[in-house]
């Protein structure tokens, strides 16, 4: 496809997955926020759990949660599905624009796994389908009595999968088809679970029956679930803009630190909504963010080289393996711009962007994409040495 082309794809669906994503993701907020602030505990209508008042926007708000349905159904009823199903939708599209149409940029990497574009597909898709069966299957158990043992075989499980990926594909879709994975495993509750169940409640209604309350349950169950997945899926989303932490040789573990964080700070909200104020979680987040980012940080090891590196020696290891994206008129097929506008036409253009070159081939070696030019050590070693020199002639 021409990369013209593709960078509008690219950038008109990772724009609705976003609004869609946002829509989606606030709504399950939103009536979190509003299962815990109900007012239970008052004289309240028959068949009323709970009520609460709000003011937004310039006017007052009323709202009522039945114990399990009204009396008569409603002429309009509102439902909240189309977010999930969109933003899935639209997640998928990427992927197929971003990895399965260019595999050997983002999806392979063949210092981690030689595949062939086929394979790695297979593998990616097949995880997203087996890991919603496997999931599904789980939540029909007896675990689910125990939600904290659920939760924990959970995300061992889910650790497991980051593990097997990392394993097999380019860090940076490990990490993303880690979220694909989590965001199928939430359209598949409101698909499979969260809907057919509300629509079983109204069924009920309208036939002039009482719903069965144990439906209910089931929907809501999986919405929680949902609702301690969001954090970690909007880390995921955002990832690929920090290789500090899916190019970190224990990657699957870096995620899933992060993810129990994010859970963690999830966990405090939905404590507080209920009016329950564990204040110690936020800042032992904090805290585990602090440890993280210096447990992981980059090790400054002894350079074999002794003697200064140039910037034209820099250039010359540049050139070679770099500029086919980064210049002004890139010869990689797949790029019509630079990516992110950084070019390195000239040894000017090196020298004012060292330390973004640095962090890219030398601290992280997330550059070049998969390492598709074969950028060895020691080339990477001479572009630290270099950084060095340019910092020392700086000061």
């Amino acid at each position: 496809m021409d990369p013209y082309v593709s960078e509008w794809l690219n950038l008109v669906v990772r724009w609705i997955h976003v609004i869609t994503g946002v829509a989606w993701i606030g709504a399950s907020f939103y009536f979190n926020w509003l299962e815990g602030h109900l007012e239970r505990n008052k004289s309240l209508p028959n068949g009323v759990a709970g009520d609460l008042w709000a003011v937004h926007g310039g006017g007052f708000y009323h709202v009522q949660k039945y114990e399990v349905a009204p009396q008569a159904l409603p002429k309009t009823l509102h439902w909240f599905k189309w977010e999930a199903y969109t933003t899935w939708l639209s997640g998928m599209v990427l992927l197929f624009i971003v990895y399965y149409m260019v595999p050997e940029v983002y999806l392979i990497d063949s210092t981690v796994a030689d595949l062939s574009p086929a394979m790695a597909m297979v593998i990616s898709l097949g995880t997203l389908l087996i890991g919603w069966l496997g999931y599904h299957q789980l939540c029909k158990t007896t675990l689910t009595a125990k939600p904290t043992l659920f939760f924990c075989v959970l995300f061992l499980s889910l650790t497991a999968i980051a593990f097997f990926l990392s394993q097999l594909l380019n860090p940076r879709a490990a990490y993303i088809h880690t979220g694909a994975l989590i965001g199928t495993l939430m359209v598949g509750n409101v698909f499979f679970v969260i809907i057919p169940s509300q629509h079983t409640l109204v069924n009920a209604l309208m036939a002039g029956n009482r719903p069965d309350p144990h439906v209910g349950k089931q929907g809501f169950t999986r919405s929680l679930h949902n609702n301690y997945f969001t954090l970690p899926v909007l880390f995921i989303m955002v990832s690929n803009h920090f290789p500090v932490t899916f190019t970190h040789t224990m990657n699957w573990l870096v995620l899933a630190a992060l993810s129990a964080i994010g859970i963690a700070v999830r966990h405090y909200f939905n404590l507080k909504n209920k009016g329950r104020n564990a204040r110690w979680l936020l800042p032992a987040a904090a805290l585990a963010t602090l440890v993280l980012a210096f447990v992981i940080r980059p090790q400054t090891t002894s350079s074999t080289i002794t003697t200064t590196v140039t910037t034209p020696q820099a250039f010359t290891i540049v050139q070679t393996h770099c500029r086919q994206c980064h210049s002004a008129q890139p010869t990689d097929a797949h790029f019509q711009t630079a990516p992110n506008g950084v070019t390195f036409d000239t040894e000017a253009d090196l020298e004012r962007q060292a330390t973004q070159i640095y962090a890219r081939t030398v601290a992280t070696q997330s550059m070049p994409l998969g390492n598709a030019t074969h950028m060895s050590l020691a080339e990477r070693e001479m572009l630290g040495r270099w950084y060095q020199s340019i910092q020392q002639r700086d000061e």
